[in-house]
């Protein structure tokens, strides 16, 4: 039979433990901050006016009036007013809160804000435009963009698009009894007999 040599076991000395700990924790915080910085900047979203009650969320139509920029402040887009009879819809322009419909960076931060409310609302180009602007704008490649945004109102697509029936309706009444609309030409008088 063999023999196992014996090797004693020292005991561990006073305040290594935590040392051990300490390091572990102190590996783990570096990791962190590491990945933290490594993260891709995201949509900041800044309050000028506090606005009040729920926010939009995904599926809404947003009625917004904004301005956006770029870092360097060169004015590149603006809302107009629509020309749509007041009281059928709010002011603004109407912007539907949907993956694709409008760039990431202002769909996470229209949901970040409420009716009433004025934000500014920095996106960086990653979730902008990146490397790949509209066709004859006047953003470049790979550009942050800044928007100041006023959310006037919201409502459900369901709702827009039941107003928006509703005024093409009321259109089509206009077109046909508008004056100056060409006349039904008058029946031909019947010959007396």
């Amino acid at each position: 039979m063999t023999e196992i040599t014996r090797v004693p076991i020292q005991p561990i000395a006073k305040g290594s433990l935590t040392r051990l700990w300490l390091g572990v924790a102190a590996a783990i915080a570096l990791g962190a901050g590491l990945a933290w910085a490594a993260m891709p900047a995201g949509v900041d979203v800044d309050v000028l006016t506090e606005g009040s009650g729920e926010g939009p969320k995904m599926g809404d139509v947003v009625f917004v009036n904004y301005v956006g920029k770029l870092k360097d402040g060169t004015e590149f887009d603006r809302s107009r007013p629509l020309p749509i009879p007041p009281g059928l819809f709010p002011e603004g322009n109407p912007l539907l809160l949907e993956e694709g419909a409008l760039v990431s960076g202002f769909v996470e931060g229209l949901q970040q804000m409420r009716k009433g409310g004025k934000y500014r609302l920095e996106i960086p180009a990653a979730q902008a435009y990146g490397e790949q602007p509209p066709q004859g704008s006047n953003i470049p490649p790979n550009s942050d963009l800044v928007f100041e945004v006023e959310v006037v109102d919201f409502m459900s697509r369901e709702d827009f698009q039941r107003r928006a029936a509703a005024l093409e309706q009321m259109m089509q009444q206009a077109q046909q009894g508008q004056p100056g609309a060409p006349a039904q030409p008058a029946p031909a008088p019947v010959p007396a007999q």
